[in-house]
This record gives structure tokens, sequence and C-alpha cells, in this order.
């Protein structure tokens, strides 16, 4: 959804009713705070930055503009009766992400994320509480545990082979040089190593002959995609309540309608499984993610989750297994493409952990430390969108010794962390050697965490990734693949990739066309399997 837009006459005549109606719900009117509350701009009476927030699209840049000029690395913006909190340094993000963890381990409320979440079920957007911890340990220690991980490595090879192939496909011959959509690559893999991992299936319906997505997946990706936009939007239904389900921003109907079409895919594959394990004794062996949602029992022998907690921890699954992978692949290609030199280490250091004569497998990832570098410095300075998902406030507490009320809404920012000044040197410049060498000790191995929140890969904490191993896993992989298998050079007649964020997330405004060429055996290209 496009979010920088000019609203019509008509949006100012609801919002006049709006404010009327503001004035008269009591609810509004914020409490007197108990402490000095984090500096933020002025604001009116009542619905305070409200209008402020309207009327400058895309308001996440809006809140990096109002804090970059008022010098601060935190800052309160007062949406009607929710007080939000903006984090843009490291050191704070560490006080919410670990010190005032469990203080700040709610979710906020909002219709798109009721609506993706099935009612606040699932992991991702659930409040905390005894089912959220059940439905997370689950997760960690089931569906993501080494094990599971180690056991599905087939699958997620199968697709490693596809993508090159795919690609190759494209590229018709060893000896023409064709243009390349990296992110249209980019999220087939995701999207077929998601649909592996969670139904042990690449494809809803038939395959495509060229190893693509079929028509099918691309409706289910691209609802996912409209989706996330939607949970990541500042609308303002999400600061007041009453106005739910009105569709003032036109980003209800967005939501509802992605949402019915990821249930049309996903539904049916559950309902099916679910006849099959828990009324037809289910198969010899758990195969996949859904197999072990569906199958888990507690102490008494009675099946841990319903219907709507497998549809939404699915879809847990769906928004969290793409984006990540697709961004960070297309930006890191972008940038090589306008540096070269860095391309070509990256080149290097694949013909001498692997070679030329076999694909890279999933054991070499430990080895590849310099394209690791080159994912990590894509995080530092391309995340995917422009913050963490909101930290509720659990209770009264504080962050860098301002008052944080109970209720508050806490956004750590992605960029703030990843182009603070203060932490990076040149902060707007792709340099992933900077990340050969600890800031603190003396020089480690690349792995795509960052425990001092220098920038943000996976979240952290109670609310944080609870698969960070698949996520680094399925990212080097893919990078890795496409510079092994390909020479990736500008199109004809560029001179460089022009690198714009989009407006409404943080993805390449447009997507990045590169020209490949195959640069291995043509014995080496797999046939695609589905």
């Amino acid at each position: 959804m496009n979010m920088n837009v000019s609203y019509p006459s008509s949006f100012t005549l609801v919002f006049s009713i709006t404010l009327v109606l503001a004035l008269a719900i009591r609810f509004l009117i914020p409490k007197k705070s108990k402490g000095q509350l984090p500096p933020g701009p002025g604001g009116w009476p009542i619905i305070g930055n409200l209008f402020q927030m309207i009327m400058n699209r895309p308001a996440h840049q809006w809140i990096h503009r109002v804090m970059e000029a008022m010098e601060t690395e935190i800052a309160c913006f007062r949406f009607a009766g929710v007080h939000v909190i903006i984090v843009t340094s490291s050191e704070i993000a560490r006080e919410v992400l670990r010190e005032k963890d469990k203080a700040l381990a709610d979710r906020a409320e909002a219709y798109s994320i009721k609506l993706v979440s099935h009612g606040y079920n699932g992991v991702s957007f659930s409040s905390y509480g005894e089912r959220w911890k059940l439905a997370k340990k689950v997760m960690v220690t089931k569906l993501l545990s080494s094990a599971t991980l180690n056991k599905t490595i087939g699958d997620r090879t199968v697709e490693a082979d596809n993508i090159v192939t795919y690609v190759y496909n494209i590229c018709q011959s060893v000896s023409v040089t064709k243009l390349v959509n990296v992110r249209d690559v980019a999220l087939t893999y995701s999207h077929a190593v998601m649909m592996r991992m969670l139904f042990g299936q690449r494809h809803f319906d038939k395959p495509d002959k060229d190893g693509g997505l079929g028509p099918k997946e691309k409706e289910h990706m691209d609802a996912i995609f409209r989706a996330l936009d939607c949970l990541f939007g500042f609308t303002i239904a999400d600061y007041l309540p009453f106005l739910r389900g009105w569709n003032v921003e036109g980003e209800e109907k967005d939501v509802r309608e992605a949402v019915d079409i990821i249930n049309r895919c996903n539904d049916p594959i559950i309902r099916e499984r679910m006849h099959l394990w828990r009324e037809k004794g289910g198969k010899a062996t758990e195969e996949d993610w859904l197999d072990i949602l569906i199958t888990q029992k507690d102490d008494q022998g009675m099946y841990l989750f319903t219907f709507e907690e497998i549809r939404a921890q699915c879809k847990d699954v769906n928004v969290a297994t793409i984006d990540n992978t697709m961004n960070t692949v297309e930006w890191t290609i972008g940038e090589m493409l306008n540096h070269p030199e860095i391309l070509e280490k990256a080149t290097k250091e694949l013909n001498t952990v692997v070679g030329k004569e076999r694909l890279i497998q999933e054991s070499d990832i430990p080895q590849l430390n310099y394209i690791k570098a080159c994912c990590r410095e894509s995080f530092r300075l391309h995340p995917p969108n422009a913050f963490l998902p909101p930290h509720g406030a659990r209770e009264d507490t504080t962050l860098a010794g301002y008052f944080v009320p109970k209720g508050s809404q806490i956004l750590v920012s992605r960029p703030g962390l990843g182009r603070n000044p203060k932490t990076w040197e040149k902060p707007d410049e792709f340099k992933p050697e900077r990340h050969f060498v600890d800031r603190s000790r003396d020089p480690v191995d690349v792995t795509l965490m960052e425990p001092d929140m220098g920038f943000v890969v996976f979240g952290t904490g109670r609310r944080g990734c609870a698969g960070p191993k698949l996520g680094t896993t399925m990212i080097v992989m893919l990078l890795a693949r496409l510079l092994q298998g390909f020479e990736w050079t500008l199109p004809p007649g560029a001179s460089q990739v022009e690198l714009i964020a989009a407006n409404t997330n943080l993805f390449m405004a447009k997507p990045l066309i590169a020209s490949a060429k195959p640069r291995l055996a043509t014995g080496l290209y797999p046939k695609i399997q589905v």
C-alpha cells in the first residue's frame, strides 16, 4: 500500500468528525504523568501528535526527521491516548530488549494485527501470557530446534538447487547474458523454502515449468506482503479504537483482502492435515512444521492448539520467513554492483572455500566470513522496515532515565541504530570490512547476530526471533548460490544501481534488474525438483 498519498477533502471531513468524537471520549485524555516523559514534539490537546502524523506521510520518515531536529535518541510521540516512544540508540535498545525485557514484553493492539493473528493468537503478535509462552516454546524447541533443522536440510538444499537452475533457465545458455529480476528470484526461493518447511510441498497447485512460482503462490506471496505493509503502518484506528472497522484510510480493506487470500491458500491444507492426524490416525512420522503443530499434546493427552491457533502460527511463519531474505539479498547484490571490488572479493572467497566443481552447501556457511559481512552490512544500512514490531509496556517503568507509562508502545528504530554516527564510522557507506573486527575485542568470526544492538538482524529478548539460525542459513545460502553460479553485471547502458528505498517499507523502491551469466560447468545446474 502506498502511504505517500494526498488525501481528499472527504478525509478532512472524517478527521474533523473524529476530532469532535475524540473530545467527547474520556479515555483519550492522558493521565497525569508520574515522571518526566522522553522529549517529544508539541501537540494538540487530547489528540496529541495524531494530526501531525496524518499530515506527514510516511510517518516513519517524519518521526525520524523530528528526532534528528530535536537531537535526541529517545522521543515520545502522543497519538491520542497512546504514548509511542521511539529509540534510535544501541544503548537504549539494549535496555528495551534486555534489561526491561519483561516489563516491555506486550504487543500493540490494532485492527490489522488482530486480523492477521486471528484474534492475537500465535507467537508474533499475541499478548504476553501463558498461551504465548507455550506457543513460543513449541516454536523454539520443536519447529526450529537443531534436530528439526538437521532433519529438513534436504528440503532446503532442494530449493537452493532449484533457484540456481531457475536463474540458469532464464539465462538459457552459458554464452548469453540475460536480464534477471533479482527480487523475483529471491522471493521464489524464500517462498519455496517456507512452503517446504511448513507444509511439506512447494506448490498449492500445479508447478511452474521453469522453476518459478505458480499463479497461486504469487497471489499468496503478494498477500503476505500486503499484510506486512499494514502491520507496520501508522493509522488513525490504531490509536482511536472506536474507529476500527470503519476503513477510514483504506488500509483495513487491504488487510482483510490479504488475509482472505492467505486463508484460501493455507486453510484447506491445515484442515486436511488436522483431519488426517486427529481423525484418521496420522502418518508414520511428522514430516513438516504443520505436522508438529497439529500433533502437540499436553500432559493429559489433549491437543495443545486449536484450528485458530494453528492458522495464526502458520501466518507467523508466512510473514517471518520471506521479507528478510528477499530484502537482504536484493540490497546486497545492488551494493555489490555499485562496488565491483566487493563483488570480486566475495567471488574470490567462494572460489577459495568451495571452488567451481560443486555447489555450496549449508556446511560451508561458517567459512564464508566475507559474504556474511556483506549481509551484516546490508542489514545495517537497509533493514526491511523502519521499526521492530512494537513492544508494549505491561507496567510503569523507565528508559534512559525517563518515565514510561503502562500501555506505552516502544519502537526500536532499525535505521536509527544502523546509521547512528555514534556507533558507526561513515555510517552511510557500504563497508563489509567493518564487521571483521569486534568493536571491543580482537578479530572474530563473522555471524549475523549483533549482541551489542549496533543494528538489528533478528529481534532479541522474549519477543525476539525464534529462528535466527534458519534465517541466517536462508540468507547466506541464497546469496552465495547466486554469486557462485553466475557473473552479475549492470544491465546494458546502466552506470550504477539506483539505491533508493521505498516509502511504505524500506525495500528497494524498484526491483533490482541485473545481467547474469552462468559461470559454472553446465552439468552443475540440476533439474528442477518439484
